[in-house]
C-alpha cells in the first residue's frame, strides 16, 4: 500500500470532515491576518500584549496555533491596532439575512 501525502490524508473526508477541514482552515486564515496586523502596526509580540492585557506567551500561544483565541481576546487584541472584527457574506455562499 503506498504512503499518502499529507495533503491527500487532509483532504480525504474519511480523516477529515469538511467542516472540519473548513474550520482549521478558518483559523489558519484569522491567526495569519491577526500576525500580518501586528507586523502591519510595527508591534512585537510583547508588545501587542502589553498594550491588550496579555502575556506575551499567550500572544505567542495563538500566533503559532496551539490555542484558538476567544471572542473577547480576539478584541484585546485587534483593538489597540486600531483593527475591528466584522462579519462578511463568503464567496460561494452569497445570502441575505
Amino acid at each position: 500500500m503506498a504512503s499518502k501525502s499529507f495533503r491527500d490524508f487532509y483532504n480525504d473526508d474519511a480523516n477529515i470532515s469538511p467542516a472540519e477541514r473548513a474550520k482549521i482552515e478558518f483559523e489558519v486564515e484569522l491567526i495569519g491576518k491577526l500576525i500580518a496586523a501586528r507586523e502591519a502596526n510595527g508591534m512585537t509580540q510583547e508588545q501587542l500584549a502589553e498594550a491588550a492585557g496579555l502575556k506575551q506567551s499567550a500572544v505567542a500561544r495563538l500566533e503559532s496555533l496551539r490555542a484558538t483565541p476567544q471572542i473577547d481576546t480576539l478584541f484585546k487584541m485587534l483593538t489597540p491596532m486600531g483593527y475591528k472584527l466584522t462579519i462578511v457574506p463568503s464567496e460561494e455562499d452569497v445570502r441575505t439575512v
